[in-house]
């Protein structure tokens, strides 16, 4: 009996998958759209240099602005991901920040989590161990055009965003956006001078 419902299956797969490509083309078209509507207002070319008030965390020196933080990791590729304490899609994406965090130079932004000691205290509680600075009334995420999280922006080396993203993003894909970002050369320098 379950191998004549395979078979049926089998069959009206086969049969319609006219119709089940056409289905595909536009759920992708819709995450598509959605997707650049959410990140219509992140950020593009050069990164804002924004003032940034530290979480405190052990033996850390705390840059003052995020040039200064870029400026700790020359040469490279850095991720900035705007997450809050109260979000329970940051919290199921923690465990492939703490990874990336530990391959590439990662600063969160805690956006409405409450002072500098309350993200410290949520840091620590969850073994948070990534630079954070703290964003009380996402005055620095809305400078960022960051409305909802958890976000990711990827900067270059030379300080140009190369991505960003809203919502749940996979770990593969956070690493992809960052090797991208660190080995491959602007498309502006690719293309012809005119």
């Amino acid at each position: 009996m379950l191998k004549a419902l395979a078979s049926r299956a089998a069959q009206s797969l086969r049969k319609n998958w006219k119709q089940h490509l056409a289905t595909l083309a536009l759920a992708w078209i819709a995450i598509v759209a959605v997707d650049t509507w959410r990140m219509r207002d992140l950020p593009q070319g050069p990164a804002p240099d924004v003032a940034l008030v530290m979480a405190p965390s052990a033996g850390a020196t705390a840059p003052t602005t995020l040039a200064q933080w870029r400026a700790q990791h020359p040469g490279q590729a850095v991720a900035v991901h705007f997450w809050a304490e109260w979000c329970a899609v940051c919290k199921l994406e923690e465990p492939s920040i703490a990874s990336l965090s530990s391959d590439w130079p990662l600063l969160g932004v805690a956006m409405q989590s409450g002072n500098a000691e309350r993200v410290a205290q949520v840091q620590r509680q969850r073994s948070m161990a990534w630079p954070t600075a703290v964003d009380p009334q996402a005055t620095l995420s809305r400078s960022w055009g960051v409305r909802s999280v958890p976000a990711l922006v990827v900067i270059d080396a030379h300080g140009q965003v190369r991505f960003a993203t809203s919502g749940y993003t996979p770990e593969w894909a956070m690493r992809l956006r960052l090797w991208w970002a660190q080995t491959m050369p602007q498309w502006k320098a690719l293309l012809p001078k005119q």
